[in-house]
């Protein structure tokens, strides 16, 4: 399955869409990960345009106004018109799963998770998670708990209520790492955030629930640096040679950038993973070097979709796919940009 080189990765999430680039899977292979992926449905394309009527799948979006990673407005208009695929259900989750054990394939070091709008399939994600960390006590699962946004502050969830109560009892606890937005937080510790200070008391609180890193990749908060700037908050906890618990707490801001992204959400996931698997202990070295690469993607991508789109003429969706194999330097390497400060 994989040598001491090499580290397996089990990804029973991605939305795979034949023609885009958009899931975080390439970044990962990329930083020398064998992923083993498990796509939750498969669309011929992104549908963020398609919130406008229910679908199943919004997508999560880069966005002028939101930083890492954020779900795309409901009534937004500019995205692709139509989209044709399958989402996967829970027992054919369970098939593809009792495959991989049939054939003693199923070891894995990480468990990556993000978008599902279903309760049975969410919970079976835990239980196979769970049955892995038997197998494997030192597997690692990061969990991006996709549930709602926050938009000119109020919050609104775009996936069945009843998963709130799955994420938060059973997902949660079983998680190593958690990736939320700010109202996904609020969600999962019934606390509302409205400073920096309560902020981290939260994420305090979410490492009471399980998870020794937590990142809150999006806030409302106002960054200290003006209101061009973006804030994120990160918080990890770890074993000191004594015993002692010992926690690094960072704050990251991120200039705006004026443009629609989708599928920053899978990247930054997948880059988060590596990058903390090659800094375990030092989540401001692991977040700097997710946050510029993801930085130098984006600014890519809007370079060459301004230059396919013409002057003063605003990129199609398929112009703004991001440009992944062409970055391929900067996720391996980036240069850091991005600078996080330590609380």
């Amino acid at each position: 399955m994989f040598t001491a080189m090499r580290w397996g990765c089990w990804e029973p999430w991605r939305d795979h869409r034949v023609d885009s680039a958009a899931s975080g899977g390439p970044s990962s292979w990329v930083l020398g990960f064998e992923v083993d992926a498990v796509n939750s449905v498969q669309f011929s394309n992104h549908t963020e345009a398609a919130l406008r009527r229910p679908g199943p799948h919004p997508m999560r979006t880069w966005r002028a106004l939101q930083p890492l990673r954020q779900a795309h407005s409901r009534s937004c208009t500019c995205g692709y018109s139509h989209w044709k695929g399958q989402v996967l259900n829970s027992d054919e989750l369970q098939e593809l799963y009792d495959g991989l054990k049939l054939n003693s394939v199923n070891q894995y070091d990480y468990v990556l998770t993000g978008y599902t709008r279903d309760k049975s399939f969410l919970a079976m994600v835990v239980d196979i998670v769970q049955e892995l960390k038997q197998q494997n006590p030192r597997l690692v699962y990061v969990c991006d708990p996709v549930m709602g946004d926050q938009r000119n502050g109020e919050g609104a969830m775009y996936v069945p209520d009843d998963l709130l109560p799955v994420y938060r009892e059973k997902v949660v606890p079983v998680a190593d790492i958690i990736t939320p937005n700010q109202f996904e937080a609020e969600l999962l510790t019934g606390r509302k955030i409205h400073t920096q200070e309560e902020a981290l008391e939260v994420m305090d609180m979410l490492h009471s629930m399980g998870p020794d890193t937590v990142v809150i990749t999006s806030s409302d908060l106002l960054s200290p640096r003006g209101s061009d700037y973006l804030m994120a908050l990160g918080s990890q906890r770890t074993r000191a040679p004594d015993g002692s618990m010992v926690t690094q707490r960072i704050r990251m801001e991120m200039h705006k950038v004026d443009a629609v992204f989708v599928g920053t959400g899978d990247l930054f996931a997948a880059m988060l993973l590596a990058w903390t698997h090659k800094h375990p202990n030092n989540l401001k070295v692991a977040c700097e070097k997710t946050v510029s690469a993801m930085h130098h993607v984006l600014q890519r991508t809007i370079k060459c979709a301004k230059a396919k789109s013409g002057e003063g003429v605003k990129p199609s969706p398929a112009q703004l796919e991001l440009r992944m194999v062409q970055s391929k330097k900067d996720i391996e390497s980036p240069e850091i940009v991005v600078q996080a400060t330590v609380l």
